[in-house]
């Protein structure tokens, strides 16, 4: 055990960086590369969207948008899917090794990436051609070209490839150190994707069993309240697919990158367990003004979802505690003084440090939004992309971008250009998501429609003319700040002085992770399987069981 207290078997000491193929960190570079890549196209129809609430249009300005629905689309599903699956796909494999110490199949890395790009090239045809204008959460009976279906589907398979790279390396990794604790980032890592592999098997069987051979004509009409419910069953879990990588580089990365140590190995494996269990049995609470949904099963659901807030509020207090012990060895003094002595001038740690700030607004709405009387209230309205925008949109998007500020450097062994510009780029970022957000939750609150196209609807009389000017501000200086963010990483790779070897950032805690106990037990996955199973049968099994073999009578209509 080393003097910090840590064991040198689960954190590899800086002076012996694990470092991994350069054919590997090649695939991994590319699929980052994917993700921004959409989260441009994303961002640009973004500012569309925004400037929508302020009264004015700029769909001409996008070639190939035809209508404010199909450039909502787009902005959604390359947002929301393409650049969170991407960079997840690529981080958390770069995680996994980094944590176990070992390579990972390069066949796996590169199927991953090839069925991504596959994904994204179908998709993105439908969606740019206007065969698929049905919004990110694609609801028959809307109904769009079988190519989206086939490129969604494909986008969900890269990620089961990275779970089956991940598995595999953990499995070798076992065999080669029987008796040991699972490294801390490697745990934390394949938690993700054991949440996920369950999480997606939902949308899998509305995509590819419902609306891929109903979009080909195999089968006769839709069923809407099963193919809802089956996206629900996935379509809450995956803001944690999209959120838990950026509480992997919280855990395990920003104190090393802060000065501090992380509080407790254990309390963090609890932490990602917790978000197994209770992360899926929560879909219906999207679904609360559904009709067909048995109010019992609404509440069950309720319930269960107020409970995964815990985790979070765990991560607050570690996270917090490891921020305070690096602000307070920086030098930081009395109450708050720490605070200010954290390394605000690097900008992957002020933009991760912003997210968080503009997190717990998004965790405060998420609780909301979840109450059912309140729900009644701001369901369909602007209040929830208000909400999403505070998490997805800034502690999920903020946080990528913060890692890659670390993260495009060491795959390409380039230093990072333009640091001071990077560090604006974050607060830019930061004050335009809070004002865009101030705006939408006030017109929400007000009644401002989400999903319409503001600038031209003659029932707005006025009443939101202040929460959509807030929003058209807030959304170009995000999409400013982006386009600085943009500017850095071209930068970086043309301009950008050859460094040496870097190291991936990685944390020491306070205790070591224990060898006996019940803590051990932490690390056997089938346990929290078999209860999120046991927990997804209560939550599900009733309705499925009453409603099933569903009514597929709906046709399909295309109507944007």
């Amino acid at each position: 055990m080393s003097g910090s207290g840590v064991p040198t078997a689960v954190v590899q000491s800086p002076a012996e960086p694990f470092r991994l193929p350069a054919s590997q960190r090649r695939l991994i570079k590319w699929t980052i590369y994917l993700g921004f890549a959409a989260f441009a196209v994303a961002v640009l129809n973004g500012l569309d969207q925004a400037l929508n609430y302020a009264g004015i249009s700029i769909l001409k300005w996008f070639p190939g948008m035809r209508t404010y629905y199909q450039g909502l689309t787009v902005h959604g599903v390359f947002n929301a899917i393409v650049l969170t699956f991407a960079f997840t796909n690529g981080f958390l494999a770069l995680t996994t090794a980094r944590g176990l110490g070992r390579k990972l199949s390069t066949g796996l890395l590169a199927s991953t990436l090839a069925s991504m790009v596959l994904g994204v090239a179908l998709a993105g045809w439908a969606m740019f051609t206007g065969r698929a204008s049905v919004l990110y959460t694609f609801y028959p009976p809307l109904q769009a070209h079988w190519t989206f279906y086939a490129g969604l589907a494909l986008l969900v398979v890269s990620t089961w490839l990275t779970s089956a790279n991940l598995f595999v390396a953990l499995s070798a990794w076992r065999k080669e150190h029987p008796g040991e604790r699972i490294p801390l980032m490697a745990f934390i890592s394949v938690c993700t994707y054991v949440m996920w592999d369950i999480a997606s098997i939902g949308i899998a069987i509305e995509v590819v069993g419902l609306l891929l051979p109903w979009s080909l004509g195999l089968i006769g009409g839709a069923d809407p309240l099963l193919s809802r419910t089956l996206f629900w069953y996935t379509g809450h879990p995956i803001v944690y697919f999209w959120l838990l990588p950026a509480y992997v580089s919280w855990y395990v990365m920003i104190p090393r990158q802060v000065g501090g140590k992380l509080f407790s190995d254990s309390v963090t494996r609890v932490v990602f367990i917790l978000f197994i269990v209770l992360s899926i049995p929560v879909g219906m609470h999207h679904q609360y003004q559904d009709p067909g949904i048995p109010s019992g099963m609404k509440a069950i659901q309720g319930f269960l979802t107020f409970g995964v807030f815990f985790p979070s509020l765990i991560t607050a207090f570690s996270v917090m505690a490891a921020l305070e012990m690096g602000g307070r060895s920086r030098g930081g003094k009395g109450l708050l003084g720490w605070i200010w002595a954290l390394p605000w001038g690097d900008p992957s740690v002020s933009a991760q440090l912003l997210a968080m700030l503009t997190f717990m607004l998004g965790g405060i709405t998420g609780l909301i939004n979840a109450s059912y009387t309140i729900n009644r209230v701001v369901h369909n309205t602007t209040f929830i992309p208000g909400h999403f925008h505070l998490t997805v949109g800034s502690a999920v998007a903020l946080s990528f971008m913060g890692i890659a500020y670390w993260l495009i450097p060491y795959l390409t062994d380039r230093k990072l250009w333009g640091r001071r510009l990077a560090v604006a780029q974050t607060w830019l970022y930061g004050v335009g998501v809070l004002v865009l957000a101030r705006g939408l939750i006030s017109g929400g609150l007000e009644g401002m429609p989400r999903r319409t196209f503001v600038a031209l609807s003659p029932y707005n009389n006025g009443q939101w003319d202040l929460a959509g000017i807030l929003t058209g501000i807030g959304g170009t200086l995000m999409f400013a700040s982006v386009v600085l963010f943009f500017i850095v990483l071209g930068g970086t790779l043309l301009l950008g002085a050859r460094s040496e070897e870097q190291e991936i950032p990685f944390t020491e805690t306070m205790t070591a992770p224990a060898l006996d106990g019940w803590e051990v037990k932490l690390d056997k996955f089938r346990y929290w399987v078999a209860v999120t199973v046991t927990l997804i049968l209560l939550a599900y099994g009733p309705f499925l069981a009453s409603y099933l073999p569903g009514h597929f009578l709906s046709p399909g209509f295309k109507i944007f």
